[in-house]
């Protein structure tokens, strides 16, 4: 908090301001510097949790040993970014993070804190992001191959990355490649994604479509 000290009617100029310092005891705010950067509060945002750490540091309990910098602000070496959400959650309820904090980050605060309401808050939160992700749908790719018969099966034990077969489809007669031990394969292979960002492409193509019903009826 900057001060001005300007002339005072009927007080000796020359002598020197004192300096302000914060009475926490006495006065309804509360000056925080957690990790470096101050934060002003009132003593009841701080008291919300009767079982918390900032609500027995505003008792001034004798069993903990808080220290204090030159202004008076208590010194709390934690990670102030993590401490702003925090905050707000005792003075509005709503926990509310910036898009480069992450629950599990906010849940190792609440916990230091003690703050037994927001711990539960943000543990509902990464059990319903979790729930999210196990039952998101799978998705899959599809893929076509060409081989003839003395390919298909090295072919089809060298696949690998998830890859697994789906069907054969003979095209030997249709496209009239000589004989029969010559013959043309299109294989159909797929592929399970988790998690991804998936494009139209990732759907089974109208080609793969058309060859797997042709194949069901080989």
């Amino acid at each position: 908090m900057a001060e001005s000290h300007g002339e005072i009617s009927g007080h000796d100029c020359r002598r020197p301001a004192p300096v302000q310092t914060f009475n926490h005891r006495s006065s309804k705010w509360v000056r925080l510097n957690v990790g470096g950067t101050y934060f002003m509060t009132t003593r009841q945002t701080l008291c919300r949790d009767p079982k918390s750490f900032l609500f027995r540091l505003c008792q001034s309990e004798p069993d903990l040993d808080s220290d204090k910098d030159e202004s008076g602000a208590y010194l709390i070496d934690r990670d102030p970014m993590y401490f702003g959400p925090v905050l707000n959650y005792l003075r509005h309820g709503k926990l509310v993070l910036n898009k480069n904090l992450t629950e599990e980050g906010a849940l190792e605060e609440a916990e230091f804190y003690n703050i037994t309401s927001l711990i539960k808050l943000i543990k509902e939160k990464i059990s319903e992001k979790e729930a999210k992700t196990t039952h998101s749908p799978v998705k899959h790719v599809y893929r076509v191959l060409q081989c003839q018969e003395e390919e298909l099966t090295q072919m089809v034990s060298t696949m690998s990355d998830g890859w697994k077969f789906e069907q054969l489809v003979s095209i030997g007669s249709s496209y009239n490649y000589g004989s029969e031990d010559q013959g043309e394969f299109l294989c159909v292979v797929s592929k399970e994604l988790h998690n991804q960002s998936y494009s139209s492409n990732t759907q089974p193509s109208e080609k793969a479509k058309i060859l797997q019903e042709r194949g069901s009826r080989i």
